[in-house]
């Protein structure tokens, strides 16, 4: 039996991260738990159905309560990836500032606390589980795309190396070149997954102009695709939301069953098996 606050601590172990992220942490404590349900997204829906699987605490991917309306602060993280892409940090500092305040002000005005309301009023404990997650994930895509590819690799190639992973096999919305086309030369391939949400056009034209190829992000808005197609400058595949979430969620799991937890997914966790 765990408490919501080794839970956690089993996540952070995992990402490799010795602080707790902003998007991340208990919502609601609670103890002696033998069976936890972990989704993508854990609204009140959820909540209701995790109280008629009898389950002892829920874990949420996406952030909520107070999570939720910090998750701009992680975005601080995309400085720290486009530095390890090549970007100047000044530079990068710059390019994500925009974006970031843009998506404080949106979370500024949400109603952030629905479902973890709904989970202390059924006594039901809540732990949240974001950038841990990711950053897992980003690191597994990036370091099998840099086994498989090379030099002359194409976007075809990443696709097809993608199509390896048992997530991307599972979902109907596998991964999807959106700029670019599968002839194009991939040259240098990043890996995006963590940092709260996207950066927005300038941060991807950072990342072009210091040198990478092809972009793999989860998920990409289509005013952003736009602007970026007009760069003409790199390419971008869109690798699949709830798959890349999958990978590092799971890899997760596979943590939390090893300490002698029973795992539900639900809400858009794939099963790898």
């Amino acid at each position: 039996m765990l408490t919501t606050q080794e839970i956690l601590a089993i996540a952070l172990k995992k990402a490799q991260l010795k602080k707790c992220p902003a998007d991340s942490g208990v919502l609601v404590p609670g103890g002696s738990i033998k069976k936890v349900a972990f989704g993508v997204d854990m609204e009140i829906g959820e909540v209701l159905l995790c109280k008629e699987l009898d389950v002892d605490c829920i874990i949420s991917h996406h952030p909520e309560g107070n999570l939720l309306v910090n998750l701009y602060q992680v975005m601080e993280n995309q400085i720290e990836r486009m530095v390890e892409g090549g970007v100047p940090i000044n530079k990068a500092q710059k390019v994500l500032a925009k974006r970031q305040e843009q998506v404080e002000r949106n979370l500024h005005v949400t109603n952030y606390d629905r479902a973890v309301t709904a989970a202390r009023l059924l006594g039901l404990p809540f732990v949240g589980i974001h950038t841990p997650a990711d950053l897992v994930g980003q690191r597994v895509v990036q370091s099998h795309l840099d086994k498989k590819l090379n030099p002359k690799s194409t976007l075809k190639d990443v696709i097809s190396s993608l199509m390896e992973l048992p997530e991307y096999q599972k979902t109907p919305a596998a991964p999807k070149i959106r700029i670019g086309d599968e002839k194009s030369y991939a040259g240098k391939v990043l890996v995006a997954f963590a940092g709260g949400t996207s950066g927005g056009p300038d941060v991807f034209k950072a990342y072009f102009e210091a040198g990478v190829g092809t972009m793999i992000v989860m998920h990409v808005p289509d005013n952003v695709v736009k602007e970026v197609k007009e760069q003409n400058i790199g390419n971008v595949i869109v690798a699949g939301h709830m798959a890349s979430d999958s990978i590092g969620i799971n890899l997760i799991i596979k943590e939390l069953e090893r300490a002698g937890l029973e795992v539900q997914r639900l809400a858009g966790v794939i099963d790898p098996k």
